[in-house]
């Protein structure tokens, strides 16, 4: 609770500092904006919705480390790293590789339009799979667990994914509202 009213302060405080607006824009940067676009660009994702992904999965630090060993802005783990460049014919791939916006960006883009397709062209479901797993969120929706809709989102079996996903719609609804131009195909959730 402590943590929480701690961010409530600060939220006050830029508020009266800066305005409403100027604050929900430091509250939701976006940062390698050109680099999300492109990416974005050649999935058919929407960039707000992997900025989103990005604010969520590493808070856009570019050496971003989990204790999975996940990497980088998109937070992508070695071995899915090294299929995803066997995949897209990137025979250089280095771990090191992960920590690159240039090269992180781009292929944690195309991992969730490759779960897109693998979940019948579903975006929510594809975020869910970013956190969980592609074989959990497929076992889900066959079972009818969940939707695979924001309506329900509240019924995704694990925790973590759970709050992964909530968090990620949050985050797209104001990159939505605040960069209502940013340009790309709109993939809606």
């Amino acid at each position: 609770m402590p943590r929480r009213r701690l961010a409530y302060g600060i939220l006050a405080l830029l508020v009266l500092a800066l305005g409403v607006r100027q604050a929900l824009y430091m509250l939701y940067p976006f940062p390698y904006r050109a680099l999300i676009e492109s990416a974005a660009a050649g999935t058919g994702i929407d960039p707000r919705l992997l900025a989103a992904v990005i604010r969520t999965e590493s808070g856009f630090r570019s050496h971003a480390a989990s204790r999975a060993q996940a990497l980088g802005l998109m937070q992508i783990e070695p071995a899915t790293g090294a299929w995803i460049a066997g995949k897209t014919g990137d025979p250089g791939f280095t771990v090191l590789d992960l920590m690159d916006p240039a090269v992180n960006v781009p292929m944690g883009a195309w991992y969730l339009s490759e779960l897109r397709r693998e979940l019948g062209g579903r975006m929510l479901p594809a975020v869910a799979a970013y956190n969980a797993g592609p074989q959990p969120v497929a076992a889900w929706l066959a079972s009818g667990g969940w939707s695979g809709g924001a309506a329900d989102a509240d019924r995704i079996p694990f925790a973590e994914t759970r709050v992964f996903v909530e968090r990620v719609l949050s985050s797209y609804r104001m990159y939505r509202l605040l960069y209502p131009d940013a340009s790309a195909p709109r993939t809606g959730l």
